[in-house]
């Protein structure tokens, strides 16, 4: 076992490595939940109640692990693709930064994610641990080959490694908990002098699933904030050609509230049908609490199976995050140019994109226990004004495929 999860850990390592250039197609503000994930990616992300896929349900409600017999292991890769338009009217707004209009530089990315599950042959076989290694958040863009930026860019990736168990308490009830740790990677976004500064932080994740009725799955989770802090991340340029000491920023991905039904009994059972609610506490997030409210999410997604044939369809309405900036504080930093230079900053973390639609297409037992699955999504083109110098307009697409291996099967849980 030791051995197969440090090849598990090799290739993951390797598979991420495209990660660091994250573009703006994330879905909720900068977390991509489940939405590139090969079977749930497919259906809007729907996974709380009834994840099909192992993945979906390590990086979203760990008490579903039960639902997944023996061993098996899973492999998921994506290309996310966006379009960010900036124009920026304002003069010195910040050091250095006159009007302009682009569209960011910042590249596709490749986004990986592996996990595998077991099923222990204890209590009766009602535990179910899992491993994994994903793409948890990010975003990038990048205007340094504007002149009138004055080198405005932005990164910052989350990458999570996690432990996972999953315990049938009875025939309907599981409970479940994750522990992960997050390594992240930060630049920008003021302008001034910055560098690529990692930390590390834990992060936890409890959940419930309950089956109601005999094809009707209830869920949800609960997932702590993770706080990250990058020390001596920036210094900003100042008048007479100087530039300030070097200051720490403050960053925390949000808690998150998830709540999902799913209903399995459709079409002799060859249709199911699952929504899931997401409550992103973002206004006690550092960095992010000024520039977002607290959002919602709704997800909405649909399965139907014709033998070994897997046809999925998605469709999600996030609620704008953005909000009027009060604050001239972010992450812990005060940038010169006071409201203004917020509002510049928040233009870089603009997700305002309020619809997505995805797909996908699967087909079960390619070989003997192997799965193959395939996505697409994307948000559809939105703009807004941000402050009184800023307006951006932002769209972006994702596709990707994955696999799934199913081996040593145990007894039927009692």
């Amino acid at each position: 076992m030791l051995a197969l999860i440090r090849r598990l850990a090799a290739i993951t390592l390797f598979a991420v490595a495209g990660f660091a250039g994250t573009a703006h197609a994330q879905p909720f503000g900068i977390e991509l939940h489940n939405t590139m994930m090969p079977i749930a990616g497919g259906m809007g992300g729907v996974s709380i109640a009834q994840p099909l896929e192992p993945l979906a349900a390590m990086n979203g409600n760990p008490a579903a692990l039960t639902r997944f017999d023996g061993t098996q292991f899973q492999f998921g890769g994506g290309w996310a693709e966006s379009t960010y338009n900036m124009n920026h009217t304002g003069n010195l707004v910040l050091a250095g930064v006159g009007p302009y209009s682009a569209k960011s530089g910042t590249p596709g990315t490749a986004v990986s994610n592996i996990g595998m599950t077991r099923q222990l042959n204890i209590f009766d076989g009602n535990v179910v641990t899992g491993f994994g290694l994903t793409s948890d958040a990010g975003v990038g863009l990048d205007f340094r080959d504007v002149p009138a930026s004055n080198g405005t860019s932005s990164q910052i990736v989350v990458l999570d490694v996690s432990t996972n168990v999953g315990v049938k308490i009875t025939d309907r009830l599981s409970v479940g908990s994750t522990l992960g740790l997050g390594s992240s990677f930060f630049s920008g976004p003021f302008v001034g002098i910055s560098a690529m500064v990692p930390d590390y932080a834990l992060r936890g994740t409890f959940g419930v699933n309950y089956d109601a009725f005999d094809a009707t799955t209830l869920g949800f989770y609960y997932q702590t904030k993770q706080n990250f802090t990058y020390d001596d991340a920036i210094r900003f340029a100042l008048p007479g050609n100087i530039f300030s000491v070097s200051q720490d920023v403050h960053m925390s991905l949000p808690a998150n509230f998830g709540f999902g039904i799913a209903n399995r009994g459709l079409c002799d059972g060859r249709l199911m049908l699952g929504m899931d609610v997401l409550l992103k506490n973002w206004e006690d997030a550092a960095l992010f609490d000024a520039f977002y409210k607290n959002q919602v999410v709704l997800q909405f997604g649909a399965q139907y199976s014709i033998q070994r044939l897997r046809l999925r369809a998605g469709y999600v309405y996030a609620e704008n995050p953005l909000k009027e900036v009060t604050s001239t504080t972010e992450g812990g930093v005060v940038p010169p140019g006071g409201l203004p230079a917020v509002e510049y900053t928040q233009a870089q973390f603009a997700i305002i994109n309020r619809n997505r639609i995805s797909f996908g297409i699967g087909m079960a037992d390619v070989l003997p226990g192997l799965d193959i699955d395939f996505f697409a999504g994307g948000m559809f083109r939105e703009s807004a004004n941000i402050g009184a110098f800023t307006s951006v307009n932002v769209e972006s697409y994702w596709v990707g495929l994955g696999s799934t291996y199913r081996f040593g099967r145990m007894t039927p849980r009692k």
